[in-house]
């Protein structure tokens, strides 16, 4: 059975407005260009999401709150005809030490046990640093964005690495680079 690409993006700050640690849905706020962006990736790519949502175990927001919001951003993803195959979120906050939380690849390595992907086709996209490790540790090709926090954070990026403006841009410079690798 063939491998599927994936392109893996983090959530706040990638797809929607980084407001903080989202508790309410009507703090959900879609750039106004994801739901093209993502609609063109998915006729090559299954598109997952990866999100560390340390405000959990803060005590900021609560477990249930991220589920929902979650659930809403996949829903109104899907009514504009994005699929996202799956969202993994990371409760932890860095002093926990765990094993899911970004850079660590570890949900990204359970995507590829649940999915059948192919990693060295696939993209990890986000605007922080742990995103473009995570990335480089997975073994997929990492795109830094300067939406959201990515200005602020943009001189931490010790690897070279391509720098898109927005999803939108992410997206056109991923295809164009696979049209080049079929006509290769």
């Amino acid at each position: 059975m063939a491998k599927h690409p994936a392109i893996f993006l983090d959530r706040d700050g990638t797809i929607i407005e980084d407001n903080g640690h989202i508790n309410i849905l009507s703090n959900i706020e879609f750039y106004s260009y994801t739901f093209k962006a993502l609609k063109n990736l998915q006729e090559h790519f299954l598109l997952f999401i990866i999100t560390n949502q340390s405000g959990i175990s803060k005590g900021l927001i609560s477990e249930n709150e991220v589920k929902e919001v979650n659930r809403h951003i996949v829903g109104a993803l899907r009514t504009h005809g994005v699929t996202i195959f799956d969202i993994f979120y990371c409760p932890h906050k860095s002093e926990d030490n765990c094993e899911c939380k970004k850079p660590k690849p570890y949900f990204i390595h359970r995507a590829v046990e649940l999915y059948n992907l192919d990693l060295t086709r696939s993209f990890m996209v986000g605007d922080h640093p742990s995103d473009i490790q995570c990335g480089i540790n997975a073994g997929v090709t990492p795109i830094y964005l300067l939406s959201g926090h990515g200005k602020k954070h943009q001189n931490e990026i010790e690897n070279e690495v391509s720098v898109c403006e927005n999803i939108i841009e992410a997206s056109k410079f991923i295809l164009s680079t696979i049209k080049m690798q079929y006509h290769e």
